[in-house]
């Protein structure tokens, strides 16, 4: 694994970060736009969530998200493992 990492500044909710990765700054720059999105349809859903919450709620849809994916992944995973056992 290199050492080198790409920076690409951000947006998130008006405040600017400095994101450093492995990942391409077009992803890092992907993925922020979504953190983006999320919290702004959060917070135009409960105008009274403090930002903490908010933020709160798009980790966890997101982390939902990322465990249904997961599941689905696993359960595509164990159908097609007896296809490739067969072809051995």
């Amino acid at each position: 694994m290199s050492d080198e990492h790409n920076r690409i500044d951000v947006e998130i909710n008006g405040v600017r970060y400095t994101l450093k990765g492995d990942n391409t700054p077009e992803n890092m720059f992907k993925m922020s736009r979504y953190v983006d999105e999320q919290l702004k349809q959060v917070m135009r859903r409960n105008p009274r969530l403090s930002l903490y919450k908010a933020a709160v709620l798009v980790a966890l849809n997101i982390t939902e998200e990322l465990f249904n994916l997961r599941e689905e992944y696993e359960n595509l995973v164990h159908i097609l493992e007896p296809e490739s056992k067969q072809k051995k």
